[in-house]
């Protein structure tokens, strides 16, 4: 009940000309957003509206529009102490790809609030994934429910301005797209979507340029599917078959690409315990364009509800590992690399945060994929263990980042 009391807290701070406030009259309920419309407790006249939602790395996003047509944005903790009037810097990168600068002034001790660009606040919108920095501290922040909330608080002051803050309501009903998303925009593609480019990672298994990837990796992709190895100059890939009910996807390069070099698959079942490396390509155009590599063991030979498709691992993985071959200590493939817990969910729900749980197909239903698809894959028994660096030295001829352009409609699960 804390939290949520603070949440409330600081959307009654936030107001761009510091005054104080009272509410929310009416709502706005998205997702793990709340918040409504505010008053100014000098005047009682219509202040701003405003929603905020909790993150598992300690901080509150608070999003605010006020009543002269300005876009706030703030970042909160009950553990920040900040001066009055203390300035910061503040970077964005939305998806990888789109920069912008904010600066930050700190009205009250634990928040720093900030003016959104219109063209930031249109990002904003439509972005699944923040990364804010300011000095040495990087956060994460998904932005899965920003485009209704965005649009809820331009209903909320369009609404309170015409009708007063006694007929306040639910503005997430009937919300239209605010403002700052009626500068021209670039045209969608065909079927009205807009397009974003997503990525994953796919492992090559055959010297004909089989690759084996998630099919949510390649789902609601428009146009060309491409794929890069580390290094090496994008190839368009062809899809030959997909499985979503085991979310596997499989792909071939140009027959004018030679592979040498591709992945095995352990013919032997794993344990829990064993310990495991995944190799994949998380957060692309944030992080390394190299790949990256974590370590773990098997902690359980069950998935989520007990699915006997799926191994539950420790190593740590990211959006963007998806479709990446999962490895034993000997480099054979031993499951292919699905997803990861949603952990603000389960905070939310829980009260507490999981850690290291995550997720990747057997080898048994990755294999009957191939045999179905007649691909020429090869296994191998486990022999002497090689070192991490050894596996991924071994793993980089043919591990491939997977990206195309999708649509927003796309999963988002990467």
């Amino acid at each position: 009940m804390w939290l949520r009391s603070f949440v409330v807290a600081v959307a009654l701070q936030l107001s761009v000309v510091g005054a104080n406030a009272a509410g929310p009259f009416g709502s706005v309920n998205v997702g793990n957003w709340i918040g409504g419309a505010f008053s100014n407790d000098e005047t009682g006249a219509f202040s701003h509206c405003a929603a905020t939602t909790p993150y598992a790395n300690g901080v509150i996003l608070v999003v605010g529009y006020n009543a002269a047509g300005t876009w706030t944005l703030a970042f909160a903790s009950p553990s920040y102490r900040f001066k009055q009037g203390e300035n910061a810097a503040i970077d964005v990168i939305f998806d990888g790809q789109e920069q912008a600068r904010l600066f930050a002034t700190a009205n009250q001790p634990n928040m720093l609030t900030s003016v959104m660009p219109i063209n930031v606040v249109r990002t904003f919108q439509k972005a699944s994934l923040m990364v804010a920095t300011s000095g040495r501290t990087a956060l994460n922040f998904d932005l899965t429910s920003t485009g209704p909330v965005i649009a809820a608080l331009a209903n909320c002051v369009t609404r309170v301005k015409a009708d007063g803050l006694g007929k306040a309501g639910d503005f997430t009903k009937g919300a239209a797209k605010p403002a700052a998303t009626a500068e021209k925009q670039t045209s969608p593609p065909a079927g009205g979507k807009s397009a974003r480019t997503k990525s994953g990672t796919g492992f090559v298994v055959s010297t004909s340029g089989h690759i084996v990837t998630n099919q949510h990796v390649i789902d609601g992709c428009a146009g060309d599917i491409k794929g890069n190895l580390t290094g090496g100059a994008a190839m368009v890939l062809r899809v030959v078959s997909s499985d979503a009910n085991n979310d596997l996807a499989l792909m071939q390069a140009p027959s004018t690409t030679p592979f040498k070099d591709f992945a095995r698959i352990r013919d032997r079942s794993i344990r829990s315990g064993d310990a495991v490396v995944a190799i994949g390509f998380p957060y692309h155009g944030i992080l390394t364009s190299d790949f990256t590599v974590t370590t773990g063991i098997v902690s359980s030979l069950r998935g989520m509800r007990n699915d006997s498709r799926f191994l539950q691992i420790s190593a740590p993985v990211q959006p963007g590992n998806s479709g990446g071959p999962l490895f034993d200590s000997t480099g054979q493939v031993v499951g292919v690399v699905t997803g990861k817990i949603p952990a603000l969910r389960i905070a939310v729900a829980t009260g507490n945060i999981p850690e290291n749980i995550n997720f990747a197909i057997k080898t048994g239903v990755l294999r009957d994929f191939l045999d179905n698809s007649v691909v020429p894959y090869q296994t191998a028994e486990p022999k002497g263990e090689l070192k991490t660096t050894d596996i991924a030295a071994n793993a980089r001829p043919y591990t491939m980042l997977i990206s195309c352009n999708a649509t927003e409609q796309a999963d988002a699960k990467r």
